[in-house]
C-alpha cells in the first residue's frame, strides 16, 4: 500500500515512528514534513526573514502556508497514494482537502489529531484549519473517545479511535551504569509539562513526605514560587530520546497526571512508563482502569492523600513494585500499544474504507 504521510516532522516523536513502522510493515510511504517551510538559514540577513516564518506558522496564514498546500496538492495528484496520513493538519486548508479528492479520487484521506480541538482552554486559532476541514476526510482519527463523538458533530463523515504508542527502541528497559544512576536514581519521577492542574500541589507533597523526586519537562521554570519546595529542584529541563528512557528507567515509581487542557483519560506516557519496566502510579480513570488491571499492572490514584498512601506502599514493598512493574510491562506489550501494532491497526481501517470508495 502506498501511503503518504504530511505533518510538522520537527521532531522524531510523532511522524516519524509512524513512517518507520510503516515502512517495517513492508508499505511504500512517502513523507511530506512542513517544518522545512518556515525555516530560514541562519544569518544576520535571515533575522527578519526569520521572525516573519515564525508569525506564518504561528498564525497559520502567507504565502509559505499557501506554498505548503500548494506542493502537498501536487505531490499527491502526482504520487496517486492508496491513503493520505494528515498528522495533525494545523495548517491544512479544507480546500486543499477538497482539491485533493478531485485530484486523487481513490486515495483515502485520513486525518489524525494527538490534541483535543474541542477543549473549552484550547487556542481556536491554532485549530481553525483543521476543524473546517474535518468533514473533507474520509475518516478522522480521534487520539481518545471523548472526541470520537465531536468530530461527528463536526461533520466527519467517519471517526475511528486511534490511541497512541510506545516505540520500543525508545521506550525499554536499561540497566543504568555508576554514573548513570547518579544522575537519575530516585523514589518517584515525574516526566511531563507544567499546567496548573493541581500535580504541583502533588508533587509537592511528595517532597514534603521526604522521598527523592525528580523532575522533567518542560514549561516548569518560572512558574514555581520561590516558596515551593520545588524550587530547589530547578532549574527544570526536559528531556529526550534515551535520556527520557534513563530518566524513567532510574525511577522506582514513575507519576502520570492527565492533562486538564487536553481533557486526557489515558495519555501517551501510559504505555510509555510500562515499557520500561518501571511502576506507573497514575492519576484514575475508567479508561486506564480498563488497560490497566488496577494493583496488578499499574496503579492508579484519587486525589493527593490517596497518591501518597500508594507510593508509600510501594516504595516499602520492593517485591509487590517490581512485580507490578513487570505485570505491567508484559500488559503493554500483549495488549499490543506499540508503534507497529497501532500501524497495522490503521491500515486495516485505511484497507476497509478503499475498498468502500
Amino acid at each position: 500500500m502506498k501511503i503518504l504521510i504530511a505533518g510538522d516532522w520537527h521532531s522524531d516523536l510523532h511522524e516519524e515512528p509512524v513512517y518507520r513502522s510503516l515502512v517495517q510493515l513492508g508499505h511504500e510511504v512517502v513523507a511530506f514534513p512542513w517544518f522545512r517551510y518556515f525555516r530560514t538559514a541562519p544569518g544576520p540577513l535571515n533575522g527578519a526573514l526569520s521572525l516573519l516564518k515564525r508569525a506564518e506558522n504561528k498564525y497559520l496564514v502567507g504565502p509559505d502556508l499557501a506554498r505548503l498546500n500548494a506542493d502537498l496538492l501536487a505531490l499527491i495528484a502526482r504520487q496517486q497514494p492508496a491513503a493520505v496520513l494528515v498528522y495533525r493538519g494545523t495548517h491544512i486548508h479544507a480546500r486543499t482537502l477538497r482539491r485533493m479528492r478531485q485530484a486523487a479520487p481513490r486515495s483515502v484521506l485520513a486525518g489524525y489529531n494527538n490534541d483535543d480541538p474541542f477543549a473549552p482552554n484550547q487556542f481556536p486559532r491554532l485549530f481553525r484549519h483543521f476543524l473546517e476541514g474535518v468533514p473533507e476526510y474520509d475518516v478522522i482519527l480521534a487520539y481518545r473517545h471523548r472526541n470520537l463523538e465531536d468530530y461527528r458533530r463536526a461533520g466527519a463523515r467517519r471517526v475511528e479511535l486511534l490511541r497512541s504508542w510506545f516505540v520500543p527502541e525508545r521506550n525499554h528497559h536499561v540497566h543504568l551504569g555508576p554514573t548513570e544512576r547518579e544522575a537519575y536514581e530516585c523514589d518517584v519521577a515525574f516526566v511531563g509539562h507544567y499546567e496548573n492542574d493541581g500535580r504541583v500541589e502533588h508533587l509537592e507533597a511528595v517532597l514534603q513526605r521526604g522521598w527523592r523526586l525528580r523532575l522533567y519537562g518542560p514549561d516548569w521554570n518560572g512558574v514555581i514560587p520561590a516558596s515551593s519546595p520545588l524550587a530547589r529542584l530547578g532549574p527544570i529541563r526536559a528531556v529526550w530520546g534515551e535520556e527520557y528512557n534513563k530518566a524513567l528507567c532510574g525511577a522506582k515509581i514513575a507519576l502520570c497526571f492527565l492533562s486538564k487542557l487536553n481533557r486526557d483519560t489515558y495519555t501517551r506516557r501510559c504505555f510509555e512508563i510500562p515499557a520500561t519496566r518501571t511502576m506507573m502510579v497514575s492519576e484514575y480513570s475508567e479508561d486506564l482502569a480498563g488497560l490497566y488491571q488496577p494493583g496488578v499492572e499499574a496503579e492508579f490514584f484519587l486525589g493527593k492523600d490517596d497518591m501518597l498512601r500508594k507510593i508509600e506502599r510501594y516504595l516499602a514493598d520492593d517485591a509487590l513494585r517490581v512485580s507490578v512493574a513487570e505485570r505491567g510491562w508484559r500488559r503493554v506489550h500483549a495488549g499490543g500499544h506499540d508503534v507497529v501494532s497501532r500501524m497495522r491497526q490503521l491500515v486495516t481501517q485505511l484497507e476497509a474504507i478503499s475498498l468502500s470508495k
